[in-house]
């Protein structure tokens, strides 16, 4: 992209106080892990590529539902039917001709986690199910790179930052046992909260990816939009967790 081009695009960018033009640059030369392309990972892809990320690797093994078009607004009416991951390329490659698109239209199992995740920056997690959200939390340890965090159920949604540093919690930190997961199974969504969410989730991406310090790095955020109560939490470092995880990526099929 050249300079006169950066600058048009992304003029709201670099009018922001503390934003230069080697952020932006920086931001075009990372690649995010996007797993899941339903109501967050479709709204995460888009800002991301809308932002100027230089490379999204989507993962989602599924099709587009009639049910999905409430809330996944990637999609359209006539792509019922269709894979999501390839409906989402579809759909960010006009969105933003400069980030790079790749797609896998697979679920993220032991198999094939490490095969997709290497040469990414971070992972972002766009799914709906505890299994994938520990996969993706111990390839992050694995790989040393971020891990970021997101779910939502009924009027309810939570995020954070996981494995910023070697120091800091993982996953495996706030929830230790899988009985103690949010969003699992088929539950009502309000239609606005995946949106709200996945900005969030953006947001600490964009920080990240840009080299600035994610404001919820050990730190949980939950929003209700029912009441539109919202809060932090802080997230105390488990050398434990760290140790699973690590355990695990060391058993994955390389």
């Amino acid at each position: 992209m050249t300079p006169d081009k950066l600058e048009r695009r992304y003029a709201r960018h670099l009018a922001l106080p503390g934003f230069t033009a080697g952020h932006q640059a920086r931001l075009g030369g990372k690649t995010a892990l996007v797993v899941g392309l339903g109501g967050l990972g479709g709204h995460i892809a888009s800002l991301l590529c809308a932002a100027g990320i230089g490379k999204l690797v989507l993962v989602d093994g599924d099709t587009v539902s009639e049910h999905n078009l409430q809330r996944q607004i990637l999609y359209r009416e006539n792509q019922v039917g269709l894979p999501k991951a390839e409906c989402a390329k579809k759909s960010l490659e006009a969105l933003n001709a400069e980030t790079e698109i790749e797609i896998h239209p697979v679920f993220f199992h032991d198999a094939n986690a490490l095969s997709i995740a290497k040469g990414c920056h971070l992972i972002v997690d766009g799914s709906d199910n505890a299994e994938a959200r520990y996969l993706m939390n111990d390839v992050a340890v694995g790989l040393d790179i971020p891990f970021v965090y997101g779910s939502i159920c009924e009027y309810s949604g939570q995020a954070a930052v996981f494995n910023a540093d070697e120091e800091s919690a993982t996953y495996r930190c706030l929830f230790p046992e899988e009985g103690l997961m949010p969003g699992q199974g088929p539950k009502g969504v309000i239609a606005p909260l995946p949106a709200f969410v996945a900005a969030v989730q953006a947001e600490e991406c964009v920080k990240l990816l840009c080299g600035f310090e994610a404001a919820l790095k050990n730190r949980l955020f939950t929003c209700n939009l029912q009441d539109m109560d919202t809060a932090r939490m802080e997230i105390p470092a488990s050398g434990e967790g760290r140790k699973i995880s690590l355990e695990r990526f060391g058993n994955l099929d390389r």
